[in-house]
């Protein structure tokens, strides 16, 4: 199940004043929603969307300044949205899929798999990513039937015909898989609970284990280009690879917090979020990373950067942006 809120220790802290802190150009922005919102995406400048928990939806037209709830048939929490074009998106929430190919406007509910495929468990989706038009991968974990607390395998499904169907892969663990990245069409990477980290070099068809160095919980990972990645989790963890995962190096943190996000604006500046409103960041290719204000407390679990532009979400609906 997805557990990102139940690893933490802190409980929820109320949003403090946007000048209480140093800014560093984040702001609050307002939202009518209070439940938890896990995803950002921004298909352009104006065109964004934030989802989250009880099957939470909402999209920008005008850069933020008014959001508009998309109502699903749905009332599960909303892990991840994805878009490979400005029109054609995805978004996964429990065992359920859902696409969009008129830009959010109207989302139908995919049929991923068939039941035959879990025999062992349920399947709990929590990240989605396309190589191209027709190649696009899924990650998870099977959950136990009779208590769905409890995770009894990892999920890899791949899709080879743009979405229409899908198969599951195996993969060499069987612990739960929380996020994934691609470089081009070949290079892949996935992250996940006791340290997990597997890569793939041929479009998915096999994974191998990486050595993280850590048993910390690995969420999220963001390669650069077939060489430099980055993966981010529990403790303030933060790892850094220049051969394309062969090697990870541990990285100084200067938090402790579960860092939950990390996403890089260009090949040298990168912005990581998490827990109790942390945001770091580095201009120096994720050598170090320093803390930087949010205006926030609240705990912070979705992050999208794109040149000079960024948005972050986390708890009782928070969204903030950063503009240089």
């Amino acid at each position: 199940m997805y557990l990102l809120k139940l690893v933490l220790v802190a409980v929820v802290l109320l949003t403090v004043s946007a000048t209480a802190i140093p800014q560093d150009s984040w702001q609050i922005r307002t939202n009518s929603s209070k439940v938890d919102l896990i995803s950002v995406y921004f298909t352009s400048s104006d065109t964004g969307y934030v989802a989250g928990d009880e099957g939470y939806l909402a999209q920008t037209r005008d850069g933020g300044k008014n959001w508009n709830q998309r109502v699903l048939n749905t009332s599960a929490n909303i892990n991840e949205i994805y878009f490979r074009t400005s029109d054609d998106g995805y978004l996964v929430a429990g065992r359920t899929m859902f696409e969009t190919t008129d830009g959010g406007l109207n989302w139908r509910e995919v049929e991923f798999a068939n039941s035959s495929e879990f025999e062992d468990g349920v399947p709990e989706l929590l990240s989605i990513r396309f190589t191209n038009s027709r190649h696009g991968f899924v990650v998870g974990s099977v959950l136990d039937r009779n208590n769905e607390d409890i995770v009894v395998g990892s999920l890899l499904m791949r899709t080879v015909d743009g979405g229409k169907t899908w198969n599951r892969i195996e993969v060499p663990t069987n612990v739960e898989l929380f996020n994934l990245d691609f470089d081009g069409r070949t290079h892949g990477w996935i992250v996940g609970d006791r340290g997990t980290i597997l890569s793939t070099v041929n479009n998915g068809n096999t994974w191998e284990l990486q050595d993280s160095g850590t048993r910390e919980v690995l969420y999220n990972v963001d390669f650069r280009d077939e060489n430099d990645g980055y993966v981010v989790g529990t403790g303030g963890t933060i790892l850094r690879t220049e051969d394309g995962g062969r090697t990870w190096m541990p990285v100084s943190s200067p938090v402790t917090a579960t860092l939950f996000r990390v996403n890089f604006s260009n090949d040298r500046e990168g912005w990581i979020v998490g827990a109790n409103g942390t945001i770091l960041r580095t201009e120096d290719y994720g050598k170090t990373w320093q803390v930087k204000g949010s205006a926030t407390k609240n705990h912070l679990y979705g992050l999208w950067v794109d040149g000079g532009r960024g948005w972050s979400v986390g708890k009782d609906g928070i969204i903030i942006s950063y503009k240089d």
